[in-house]
């Protein structure tokens, strides 16, 4: 029996639709994997968490802490940013950011516990990082979060939600009511990545937030740029003219401290002045 000849555009339609899917394939099973790996994290406890502290630049106070959850690293997830990256585009953000925010509160409050601090008395604030989907979710509005805090006895004025991946932000009056319903509840709000680009600036005047973090970028070597400063400048008037408080990311040398100190910037975060750790600075 003869086989069939097939031409070249054949031969290379063929292999070219086998390429495909195989890509197919190959896409699934990474995808399955990663959903796996998810399940197993939350299922599993397996986050790690560290804090970082801030701390008030002109009297060198401790304001309070960033809570920073970090997963194990994988083949699926080989750095932090890729595993928050995939949980974006998932339809668990909810349920993770459930587990996550349980694990925050209850980490610290060990960590609390270790370091001899006090508990309701206490003054240090807990920046914990939200995706802006959560906040809009009615199990959260329906005051789910202060039932956590109840537990582990933080009152939600020592809480603020630093918001991140702004671009998720489309309605921002809507967005608006929401935070309103936040705030009410005693919880502030923070806008991270400051001045990295159009939507953290449209963020800050369109969501009022009490604290503005600068961007990392913002502060790098900014004693040597005179651009850099001009801008940070700009939010520094802004903020004061606004009541909101300026937070300085990324400072991971002693020069750049000096300079935000001598400007009059009120707080600041990076390893220059405090890093990341499971434990609490004692006081």
């Amino acid at each position: 029996m003869k086989l069939p000849l097939f031409s070249r555009a054949q031969q290379s339609g063929f292999s070219s639709g086998l390429a495909d899917a195989l890509e197919t394939l190959q896409s699934s099973i990474r995808h399955y994997g990663m959903s796996r790996e998810l399940y197993r994290i939350i299922r599993e406890r397996r986050l790690s968490t560290v804090f970082q502290p801030i701390l008030n630049l002109q009297d060198g106070s401790c304001l309070g802490y960033e809570v920073l959850n970090r997963p194990p690293a994988s083949r699926y997830f080989p750095n932090t940013e890729s595993f928050y990256d995939y949980i974006g585009r998932t339809k668990r953000v909810f349920e993770f950011e459930r587990y996550c925010r349980e694990t925050s509160f209850e980490r610290f409050e060990s960590a609390r516990r270790l370091a001899r601090l006090p508990g309701e008395k206490s003054s240090e604030v807990l920046f914990v990082n939200v995706h802006p989907q959560v906040l809009s979710d009615a199990a959260y509005r329906s005051g789910e979060t202060v039932r956590m805090l109840e537990k582990y006895r933080i009152p939600p004025g020592r809480v603020v939600f630093e918001l991140t991946e702004k671009q998720a932000v489309t309605d921002y009056a809507q967005f608006e009511r929401v935070l309103s319903n936040y705030r009410a509840q005693g919880f502030r709000i923070a806008i991270d990545d400051a001045g990295s680009g159009y939507s953290s600036l449209k963020a800050i005047v369109s969501l009022r937030p009490e604290f503005i973090k600068l961007d990392k970028s913002l502060i790098r070597d900014l004693h040597l740029h005179e651009d850099q400063r001009r801008m940070v400048k700009l939010l520094q008037e802004f903020a004061e003219g606004s009541g909101t408080s300026i937070i300085a990311e990324g400072i991971e040398h002693g020069a750049e401290a000096e300079f935000l100190i001598q400007e009059g910037i009120g707080y600041g975060q990076g390893y220059a002045i405090g890093r990341p750790s499971p434990e609490l600075m004692p006081r």
